[in-house]
């Protein structure tokens, strides 16, 4: 790093891979914040979304942990979900004391940065959009799915994504703002279709991408999911992503070398061969292809192998 300030880093996504970037970005350095998808339906968020009307905590609540001070004792207790099949079963303690919060500080940001304060959290979680949002999505046989956790179990291959609303749903501006500072903004790893085109599908989130002065990454899945996106390799996830409005904003696409490193198993892995990413860099992005993969579990992304190919490329 040189020069007295840091340089400013925001990821944009949702789920489980979006904070090992957010790890890998704070130990590089980076200022980090985190832009994260409203659309979450499923499971804790989806419940209180329904029984208080707050915005889905989830994905949020996974990335202040991530950002949280090391040393915190608040970061486990945040994660502890109940068992059982009661009224607390399924939900994680973070997201009721992120629920409390929102309420106490009479707003759903307010409540992220507060749970940041307790959390000791080194970067801001910003959600893209503070609108009650419903994802729709066409499957490639035209049919009508309805809700994020429907689109996510969708049992035919997803084709196209949008929001119920006639208009897009206005932007967060901090998230904006976020963006636009940015030096390098990286985008995923996550669910295509549920995780990370739903923070695109939001007005003038693809402009201020496009307005990132520094570099765009985009961090592609190692394995394909059954249904939402199983049957895409490397470039068809590339190209779902340019026709969403992301044309001519993504810089690199860091892509898990399924050949030479074949994840086995079960695992449908995201195909990259020569082939497919000479059809990527036909799409104007520099294509950098490694080992990524878990070993444990070639479904995700190794953090520290992750990591390594991050500071290479940004």
């Amino acid at each position: 790093m040189s020069g007295s300030a840091a340089r400013r880093a925001v990821a944009v996504g949702g789920g489980t891979g979006l904070p090992k970037v957010l790890t890998c970005l704070l130990d590089l350095g980076f200022e980090t914040a985190a832009v994260v998808t409203m659309a979450d339906d499923g499971g804790s968020s989806g419940a209180l979304r329904r029984e208080l009307g707050i915005l889905p905590p989830g994905d949020a609540r996974n990335c202040l942990v991530a950002m949280a001070d090391p040393a915190s004792p608040l970061a486990h207790l945040f994660q502890y979900r109940f068992s059982g099949e009661g009224t607390l079963g399924g939900h994680s303690l973070g997201n009721l004391m992120i629920a409390a919060l929102a309420d106490m500080e009479s707003g759903f940001p307010e409540g992220l940065d507060a749970a940041a304060a307790l959390l000791g959290s080194r970067g801001r979680v910003l959600p893209s959009t503070l609108e009650d949002v419903v994802l729709t999505a066409r499957d490639i046989d035209g049919g009508l799915v309805v809700g994020q956790a429907a689109v996510a179990t969708s049992p035919t291959p997803i084709s196209w994504v949008s929001y119920t609303c006639a208009c897009r749903p206005a932007a967060y501006p901090p998230a904006l703002e976020a963006l636009r500072a940015a030096d390098v903004v990286v985008i995923g790893p996550g669910s295509l279709y549920t995780s990370i085109l739903p923070n695109f599908l939001v007005e003038g989130m693809p402009e201020a991408l496009e307005a990132v002065r520094g570099t765009v990454v985009y961090v592609c899945n190692v394995a394909n999911q059954r249904g939402e996106t199983i049957g895409m390799d490397a470039a068809d996830h590339l190209i779902a992503l340019q026709e969403h409005g992301l044309a001519g904003s993504l810089d690199v696409v860091l892509v898990h070398d399924s050949e030479a490193n074949p994840v086995g198993g079960a695992v449908e892995a995201v195909f990259a061969g020569p082939a497919v990413v000479d059809r990527m860099r036909e799409r104007g992005v520099r294509v950098v292809t490694t080992d990524l993969a878990d070993p444990a579990d070639p479904r995700h992304h190794d953090a520290a192998r992750l990591a390594t190919a991050l500071r290479e490329v940004v």
